[in-house]
């Protein structure tokens, strides 16, 4: 076999070219340490800690805490006070990595903003057609919003309780992913692979509103026995056929 061919196979076999969830995460590492390093380099301009290997342990335990907190009591009923005796570091400690309630949302958002666009943005790297792009972008998203599921539970359930700059980067992340959508609709449709005499805008909203259902009601879809891949092909086909794309 050729080194070409064996390039070629090799590339096929990884992500996005193989959209398997494996092959994705074999690319991109959102569990574990290497999180709470890509929190680390998100959020360490506000901290006054500087040292990374000093700051994941406890990053690992402000963000875990917070999550559970917020989805005992509320994250707006939350105080700093009560994250201080769930993660047991002091008010001080605290502080050295939080500076207040809307540091920690911003964070959040920061980070989920930061991994959609380092991973969607990827994308544009690889030689994909439009109707290969468009199936790594459904796949990526439902593999994230699956990984980093309080993540994006949070950024959604809480945003209406945060304040307006914060609530406009929220609508500003979701007007992106749609943005998104649409350029690889029109490209698609200038190419000739796909046809719709619709509205595009409309047909991206829709499609963010399907793939955020797999975070919101993940208990329908564990009753409906169905898998993630099994959810992001039904979403890429009915796209597909909305397109009047032959696969």
């Amino acid at each position: 076999m050729s080194n070409n061919a064996v390039k070629v196979e090799c590339e096929q076999l990884a992500w996005p070219h193989n959209t398997d969830m494996d092959a994705f995460k074999r690319v991109w590492m959102l569990e574990g340490e290497p999180l709470w390093e890509r929190v680390f380099a998100v959020h360490h301009e506000r901290m006054q800690i500087k040292n990374a290997k000093t700051a994941l342990k406890n990053l690992q335990k402000i963000f875990t805490c917070t999550f559970r907190l917020a989805n005992s009591q509320g994250f707006h009923s939350m105080s700093l006070r009560d994250l201080s005796r769930e993660t047991e570091i002091s008010m001080g400690g605290l502080y050295a990595y939080i500076g207040s309630k809307n540091d920690l949302a911003s964070a959040i958002a920061a980070v989920v903003r930061q991994t959609i666009d380092d991973v969607l943005s990827d994308l544009t790297r690889h030689n994909l057609n439009p109707n290969e792009r468009l199936k790594a972008l459904i796949y990526a998203d439902i593999y994230m919003n699956d990984i980093l599921h309080q993540w994006y539970y949070f950024c959604f359930l809480e945003a209406k309780g945060l304040d307006k700059a914060q609530r406009d980067e929220a609508i500003q992340m979701e007007f992106r992913f749609d943005q998104r959508l649409q350029d690889i609709f029109s490209e698609g449709i200038k190419t000739g692979a796909f046809r719709y005499d619709g509205d595009l805008a409309l047909l991206a909203a829709s499609t963010t509103a399907m793939l955020q259902q797999w975070y919101l009601k993940r208990w329908k879809f564990q009753h409906l026995h169905t898998g993630i891949e099994q959810y992001a092909e039904f979403i890429l086909t009915t796209l597909l056929n909305s397109l009047d794309c032959k696969r």
